[in-house]
């Protein structure tokens, strides 16, 4: 059984910091794109963040120049440090991660339970 643990939310004031981590376990056999998205309220899910097992990274328009994403590949985890943070980052942030494990041929996505971000004065 693969599952993704997040861990990092929490209520933040304008122009704070929080860094967000995610860590997969179970028996997995690779991992490949690791990610971030984020959901508000009345809103779709949107992608946040991606890194590549080759370390390459796309980042949403929005969240450019404050947020970074990055992977430990021997511990299986994904952490994403955002700064500068705004009221319109208030959401509930969600890891993901495509990953091949033991039990099947082919890789699949997996989210994380999801963590709660809050950006208020």
């Amino acid at each position: 059984q693969v599952q993704l643990v997040e861990s990092g939310g929490g209520l933040v004031q304008p122009g704070g910091s929080l860094r967000l981590s995610c860590a997969a376990s179970g028996d997995i056999v690779y991992i490949n794109d690791m990610g971030w998205y984020r959901q508000a309220p009345g809103k779709q899910r949107e992608l946040v963040a991606v890194i590549t097992s080759g370390d390459s990274t796309n980042y949403a328009d929005s969240v450019k120049g404050r947020f970074t994403i990055s992977r430990d590949n021997a511990k299986n985890t994904v952490s994403l440090q955002m700064n500068s943070l705004k009221f319109e980052d208030t959401a509930v942030y969600y890891c993901n991660a495509n990953i091949r494990p033991v039990i099947y041929v082919n890789a699949r996505d997996y989210w994380g339970q999801g963590t709660q971000v809050t950006v208020s004065a």
